[in-house]
């Protein structure tokens, strides 16, 4: 039998607390995204803010979608970072490294999630 705690296990609430940090990092995005927007900036970081936003809040609820908006989050990240610094590795580490640990993180997420998900059609939810 696994650790729980609660009616939650360690790994679904380790994946909560993942998907509050993808909130929060959402929202900073959206806060500064739209101040860079307003100046004449790129809309990369609001557009990207928006989408981890929404990521994050369908994780927390425990929805597949979430990991998978964020994984195309991050496959624009990469085609933005390509986009605008070509292939420097030196000039993609600042903006696509901290993005792909998130990523991989969250992709180990897809088999907690699916089993919630499973777990909340068994009981009758929707």
């Amino acid at each position: 039998m696994p650790n729980t705690y609660g009616n939650r296990t360690l790994t679904e609430w380790l994946t909560l607390v993942l998907g509050i940090v993808i909130v929060l990092v959402g929202l900073f995005f959206v806060i500064g995204g739209a101040q860079l927007a307003m100046l004449g900036g790129s809309v990369y970081y609001l557009i990207c803010g928006v989408v981890l936003v929404a990521s994050g809040v369908f994780m927390v609820l425990g929805r597949t979608l979430g990991a998978f908006l964020y994984l195309g989050a991050l496959a624009y990240t990469w085609v933005w970072s390509l986009w605008e610094v070509g292939f420097s590795p030196i000039d993609l580490m600042p903006r696509a490294m901290g993005p792909t640990l998130l990523g991989i993180l969250v992709a180990l997420t897809i088999p907690v999630l699916r089993r919630l998900e499973t777990r909340r059609t068994l009981r009758g939810a929707v």
